[in-house]
Order: C-alpha cells, then structure tokens, then sequence
C-alpha cells in the first residue's frame, strides 16, 4: 500500500509523534509513506532528518501526491480540512482530542467525507458517535509506546514531573498548587525521557484528554502516575492498580491531588507497586507494533484486501 500522511501541526506534540511512530513501523512492514507537514514545523524538520520523505503542505501538494496514493491519512483538524477538500483517494482520519464534534453545516460536510475515523479511545468515539459519526465508521486505535525507552531509575525521594505546557487544559496551575500544598518539587519537563528517568512520580492534570500519550511514556518507564480521571485516560489507568486517578467529581482540586502526591510519598513500596504494574500494562496493550497493525487492518478493511 502507498499511504499519504498529512499532519499540519506547528508544534511537536504527542500526536505528532504518533505521526512519526506510525511512519516507521509502516515502512518496516514494508509498507509505502509520505508525508506531508508544515514547513518548518519540527515534524517536518524531524521527518527530514530521520530520512523520511516529507514534502510541505499544502492544498496543491495534497492533490497531486493523493493521485498516485491509496490512501490519504489525516493526522490533526488541518490535515482533515485538507483532505476533504481536496483527496483524489479514500481518506482515514485520526481523532485524538477530547472536545465534541462541532454542529455546523460546514463541519458536518467535513466529517461526512472521511471513509473511517481511527480514535484514540473509546472515550473518543463515543465523542464522535454524539457528534453524528455512524459507528460502523469508528475505530479505536490506541497510541503506541516505543520499547526502547530507560526504565526510570525511581526513587522516593526524587522530584515529581510534569508537563512543561502552558496549555490551559493542561493543568499546570492545578500541579503548581498542589504540589505546593504538599510540599512537593516538580521539574516541568520538556524532554519527558530524559527527565523521567529520575522522577519520583508523573503528575498528568488536564481538563480534558483524549488518551494522553504522556501518562502512557511515563508508565512504560515504570514512574508512578498521578492523573486526572478524564477522557481516555481511566481507559489506560486503573485506580489503585497502575496508577492513581483523581475522583471523577472533585478530581481537579489541588487539595485531592496534594493528597495523592503525599500518598505516594509516604508508601514507597505502594509506589513501586503503581510503577511495575504500569510498565506491564503498555507491555501488554499500548505498543507500537499493536498500533501499527491495527492501523493497517484499518487501511486493508478500507481497501478490501
């Protein structure tokens, strides 16, 4: 299969890197990918410097690599603009955020263009089912998590992580404040590898989360994850088993998380406990090679092959 993959995001975000995730488990499968991304974006530069064919995006672009393509793959609300206007091929679009499918005539067209909607969780396609999407369209495709990734080096005593985002759905005031409450430090990371590798914990307060491929980074390092209980993310962490959720009423009150963090603080063993049973859980149902094969079977059943 040739498959074209449109992101045209301006920033290197978790979806982004899904993108480049899915890239190179296709090509290893033998499978043909181009790209097409915003100039100058960091997934363009990204693509690029790891030998990917990327092209800019464009309307224009999009037409003519769409020609000689079996599929076109919208990543992100641009790419699915793009796409419905101007795909020569069947389409498939991804939805990864948490926010209801708007009502208008316009958007209503859009959507009704796409040949499937992969979501990445159930949560998502119960958004897009509300929104007026047949189910029969619907996938649910969760992210995938390299293999490759440091177990952290946990220990009790270390700083807490979180998010560097100054996304207002991202919670970075909740963490703020309860981590003050608790007394706890946070090193607000961008580069979650590197700083994982000596968190005591991961604190992932949102507003709203479609999956969060964070939360699912820091469980695959083994690092204790502290969560908001929104969206997809209870559909990845179970209370008290691989993780802790914040109660689904007053989840985003600093003083309940101030609590968890101090929970986690004084049972060490508890924590390490949270840690493991993470890492087995992507191990067993959040990999890279899942993702990938299931997105293939998504482009087969499209194709009938």
């Amino acid at each position: 299969m040739r498959i074209l993959h449109v992101d045209t995001g301006r920033e290197l975000r978790g979806g982004q890197r899904q993108v480049l995730l899915l890239l190179e488990g296709l090509r290893a499968a033998g499978e043909d990918c181009v790209l097409l991304a915003r100039p100058g974006s960091p997934l363009f530069q990204t693509a690029w410097a790891a030998g990917l064919p990327v092209y800019p995006a464009s309307l224009l672009a999009l037409r003519q690599h769409s020609k000689v393509s079996d599929i076109v793959h919208a990543h992100d609300a641009g790419s699915h603009t793009l796409a419905a206007l101007g795909a020569r091929s069947r389409f498939v679009v991804s939805r990864r955020v948490a926010f209801p499918v708007k009502r208008s005539l316009l958007s209503q067209w859009k959507y009704r263009q796409a040949a499937r909607f992969l979501a990445v969780s159930q949560f998502v396609g119960a958004e897009l089912e509300r929104g007026g999407i047949p189910k029969s369209k619907i996938d649910i495709v969760y992210d995938g998590v390299q293999r490759d990734f440091t177990p952290a080096s946990w220990n009790p005593g270390n700083p807490a992580v979180a998010l560097a985002s100054f996304d207002p759905g991202k919670g970075r005031d909740l963490v703020t404040e309860a981590a003050r409450l608790a007394g706890c430090s946070v090193i607000y990371s961008n580069d979650l590898p590197k700083d994982l590798i000596h968190a005591s914990m991961f604190l992932y307060m949102t507003r709203a989360e479609g999956l969060g491929s964070a939360a699912l980074l820091a469980m695959s390092m083994g690092v204790p994850v502290i969560a908001s209980n929104v969206g997809g993310l209870p559909e990845a962490i179970e209370n008290g088993v691989n993780g802790i959720l914040t109660s689904h009423e007053s989840g985003n009150e600093p003083a309940e998380v101030a609590s968890c963090i101090s929970r986690l603080e004084s049972d060490p063993a508890e924590a390490a406990r949270l840690g493991a049973n993470a890492r087995r859980t992507i191990e067993e149902r959040f990999t890279v090679e899942r993702m990938v094969e299931e997105t293939i079977a998504v482009y087969r059943r499209i194709l009938n092959v």
